[in-house]
């Protein structure tokens, strides 16, 4: 089985590490990891990771204006962005999915399922 690159975008570093920790032990994938928005659009377009984990609310750029801006590059545009947020207000959720992410998993999440959610938003087999 090929093992799958996951980009994390989180400013806080601790959210990075568990994340990083859990995807790489238990889904034996490759993570690399971004603390901005900018930071990921760079990363997105040289690594070509198989998925995006990307935080909605980061300063400077928000987890909305880095999405856009992946969209409009043709070299990210097809990668899948899969946001993070502590935002569960089903408005909130609700706008999120019409932006094109392929889901959303809400903060605080269980460390031991995260790899079976992205699995689950991305039609990908369970390890």
């Amino acid at each position: 089985m090929v093992s799958k690159q996951i980009l994390i975008v989180d400013d806080e570093e601790r959210i990075r590490e568990v994340v990083r920790v859990c995807l790489m032990k238990l889904a034996k994938w490759e993570v690399i990891m971004a603390a901005s928005g900018a930071d990921a659009i760079q990363l997105a377009a040289l690594q070509q990771p198989d998925a995006i984990l990307l935080d909605v609310s980061m300063p400077n750029m928000d987890g909305v204006e880095t999405l856009q801006q992946l969209r409009n590059d043709p070299k990210t545009q097809a990668i899948p962005v899969i946001f993070l947020t502590a935002k569960v207000q089903p408005a909130e959720q609700a706008a999120y999915q019409k932006l094109g992410v392929a889901g959303l998993i809400i903060k605080p999440f269980d460390p031991i399922e995260l790899s079976r959610a992205i699995c689950q938003l991305l039609n990908w087999p369970s390890h």
